[in-house]
């Protein structure tokens, strides 16, 4: 028995397995909520729209909202639950995350839900890290530390693919409403089990926040969206989306700089020194990535299915079954692989899958019949293999190349990288979508694009991910 023991609720967690695994039950209830929502809204889009109305743009921020705030968020609470505890984090982030879903449930209008949507993000990037935090404290076994962190880890792709058959259900059996109302009895397990059995973690008082690249990390990346998003209505030219990329660029060339200023207890959120790392630089571009292309695409066939074959929210879930069914069971063949021969060949596999399952798809919605139904399935099968292989290995690829003093850091930059990702992606296909004669044309443009950004990710994959250590 390990010579430190934790305490759980006033008993030792390393002789009670029994309420540590309670308590993992508990913090992986509180992730899987919080990632489910980035995807379990966009089958219930249509409903959305009929119901208080929206145009496209509209059904982006509903998408965009949870995700912009989630995204630009996750460094901040990081460095909170490092100075306040992870337990009194993830504990205020839950139940914040039950107040706001039970306020969305009874959101009158577009604007108050997109509101509402903001503030779920808020207190989503609350609970990610913080739940780390606390599993790291639980659990002191190294080998059994590493097999609890692989477990979380592995949540975020089915989570991200049981979204869609979820809203589907909800959303046709009990309206749209339904997919935030059902977050409140889930959030309440979790943080009831989280007081009762998470111990204290430790309280690096001399953190603070980094005010400077937060507030730039959030106005580069609102700028950015708010362009691409209305840039179908109002153009590329108009003053409002040329003002809000220019405020982007502006407020990332001060993050940037803000980034600049030497580690410490004051310093930066994310150190750019980190970057010199190519595994780690390539970890965190393919991130965004591969959530660009899994975010954008849930949003477009979501659409596609409802839109343009006709199927009603229940039949359009299930539609995406053949992506969810992967996610279900290969991350277990996925952490052994990564395990034995490290996260390259399964990095690489990963985008291949994920490359090929996107242009199976842009193939098989050019038309209807047998044969477009089977190529749609099989798209999204090979596309769910390859988000359950690219993800594990991704987080493994990054953290490993991540100093240990700095895991949290590098942990938290991949995770704001691919909710980054997924809000450029919803943004980008999007418009895409927007901009074709037809929801079939659009959707097969939309299709192509998120091919091309995977077929990137492969690129960069085979070329550095699992490298000798090198100059980026």
């Amino acid at each position: 028995m390990s010579a430190h023991i934790t305490q759980v609720g006033g008993v030792s967690a390393e002789t009670l397995p029994s309420r540590r695994r309670l308590l993992l039950i508990g913090l992986s209830l509180g992730y899987f909520m919080v990632l489910l929502d980035t995807s379990v809204v966009n089958v219930a889009l249509p409903a959305i729209r009929s119901d208080i109305g929206g145009g496209l743009s509209g059904l982006q921020w509903v998408v965009n909202g949870y995700t912009l705030t989630f995204a630009a968020l996750l460094l901040t609470m990081g460095a909170l639950s490092d100075r306040f505890g992870g337990r009194r984090v993830f504990v205020i982030g839950t139940w914040a995350f039950l107040a706001a879903s039970l306020l969305t449930v009874f959101s009158p209008n577009l604007g108050v839900l997109i509101t509402m949507r903001a503030l779920l993000g808020v207190a989503g990037a609350a609970v990610l890290p913080s739940s780390m935090a606390v599993i790291a404290t639980t659990v002191t076994d190294p080998a059994q530390r590493a097999r609890a962190l692989g477990s979380w880890a592995a949540i975020t792709g089915a989570a991200l693919a049981a979204g869609p058959v979820l809203g589907g259900v909800l959303t046709d059996a009990l309206g749209w409403r339904s997919i935030f109302a059902v977050n409140v009895p889930v959030a309440l397990v979790s943080v009831l089990l989280a007081r009762a059995l998470a111990p204290e973690t430790t309280r690096n008082t001399g953190r603070s926040v980094d005010l400077t690249g937060q507030i730039s990390a959030v106005l580069a990346l609102t700028g950015l969206t708010f362009g691409v998003i209305q840039s179908e209505n109002l153009g590329w030219t108009s003053t409002p989306v040329l003002g809000a990329l220019a405020a982007a660029v502006a407020a990332g060339a001060v993050f940037l700089l803000a980034e600049r200023r030497p580690a410490g207890p004051r310093g930066p959120m994310l150190p750019l020194l980190l970057f010199r790392n190519v595994t780690f630089s390539v970890g965190i571009l393919n991130g965004l990535l591969v959530n660009f292309g899994v975010s954008g695409l849930l949003f477009v066939m979501s659409l596609y299915f409802q839109q343009a074959r006709g199927l009603s929210a229940l039949l359009a879930g299930c539609a995406f079954l053949p992506l969810t069914l992967p996610t279900a069971f290969n991350p277990v063949y996925t952490g052994r692989l990564v395990a034995r021969s490290g996260p390259r060949k399964p990095s690489v596999l990963g985008f291949t899958l994920l490359t090929c399952g996107a242009a199976v798809l842009a193939a098989g919605i050019t038309g209807t019949g047998t044969v477009h139904d089977l190529l749609i399935g099989l798209g999204l099968l090979i596309f769910g293999f390859g988000v359950s292989f690219a993800i594990p290995a991704l987080v493994t690829a990054t953290v490993s190349a991540t100093p240990k003093d700095q895991a949290g850091i590098g942990s938290g930059a991949l995770n704001s990288a691919r909710q980054t990702g997924a809000v450029v992606g919803v943004s980008v296909l999007g418009s895409v979508l927007h901009a074709a004669a037809s929801p079939t044309d659009g959707s097969r443009a939309a299709l192509i694009v998120a091919t091309a950004a995977l077929l990137l990710g492969l690129l960069l994959s085979v070329g550095f991910i699992g490298r000798t250590a090198r100059s980026a």
